[in-house]
């Protein structure tokens, strides 16, 4: 069977175009609903984008190569004996030169314009969260509420959210794809991450990092909801009749604990700290508090 190497390139190519956006569907990167993950978005856009000057052209000429120099076609030149072109030159030089420059550029701005630690600027106040990833699973303790849960995160709607994350276990990252930034989170430090859901929905959450045998479960909804909404949320985990201090703590770091939802009615003052502080050397720890500091990322 001969096939016709002139209709073989634009077929490939409306199938890989088909089947990209097609898959774009689940590339939840590519819907973002925040300021962050909106220029992560344009960033990501641009650089393949960039990168298609060059990766284009070269499969193009690629098959039109062997399409123009085929056994059979009697027609097409054949010089063999030259040294150089300059205008090849010019082009292999040039293009890529200018490309690499353009992203260069283009990733330095952004990465100082996205520093995950700046805080976003808006008229309302932060929503504060200190999140502990566990074996497998998330704590996120709210400070300003006195409340606690485990693998759901809610937060209003329009209001920046102010991560600091820590690690009772290896190193993990906190990740909502549609809002932006990921984050890893460390033993015995502290990091930091701020977020904005521009209108209400349910995000997905999720670790990034190999963290063990069930970090692939490693997984919570992000929920933005309006502000009625958040209020109510609040006093529902606070009339849960479970408190969380450092011994229910202790038994809910296990890694064979349950990962379901769980609520924790009010949390001890200072488990945050305690928790980082519990991989710090005394001496470091005590070197800090000699001189009016708290323990690496400690509040």
């Amino acid at each position: 069977m001969k096939i016709k190497v002139g209709l073989l390139f634009p077929g490939l190519s409306s199938l890989c175009i088909a089947a990209f956006t097609a898959g774009c569907t689940g590339v939840v990167i590519f819907d973002p609903k925040g300021p962050v993950g909106d220029a992560e978005r344009f960033v990501i856009t641009a650089a393949i984008l960039l990168m298609m000057i060059v990766v284009v052209p070269v499969f193009v000429m690629g098959f039109w190569f062997a399409w123009r120099y085929r056994a059979s076609n009697k027609n097409a030149a054949y010089a063999p004996k030259w040294d150089s072109s300059p205008v090849i030159d010019v082009v292999i030089w040039l293009v890529p030169l200018a490309i690499v420059t353009i992203l260069a550029s283009l990733t330095w701005k952004e990465t100082f314009r996205l520093d995950p630690y700046k805080p976003i600027i808006s008229a309302r106040q932060p929503i504060n969260v200190q999140a502990v990833s566990l074996d497998w699973k998330w704590l996120f303790i709210y400070p300003d509420h006195d409340i606690a849960v485990v693998n759901h995160l809610v937060f209003p709607a329009g209001v920046p959210l102010s991560f600091r994350i820590t690690s009772e276990t290896v190193m993990t990252s906190l990740f909502i794809p549609q809002l932006g930034s990921q984050m890893y989170g460390m033993t015995g430090m502290e990091t930091r991450l701020n977020l904005l859901a521009r209108e209400p929905g349910v995000y997905m959450g999720q670790n990034q990092q190999f963290s063990g045998r069930w970090f692939s479960n490693m997984s919570f909804e992000a929920e933005a909801a309006g502000a009625e909404e958040f209020t109510a949320w609040v006093q529902k985990v606070r009339s849960s009749p479970v408190t969380l201090d450092m011994a229910r703590y202790e038994e809910l770091i296990k890694p064979g604990a349950a990962r379901q939802v769980t609520y924790f009615s009010s949390v001890e003052p200072g488990l945050f700290k305690r928790i980082i502080e519990r991989y710090v050397p005394a001496t470091d720890t005590a070197h800090s508090h000699r001189h009016g500091n708290h323990a690496p990322g400690g509040r």
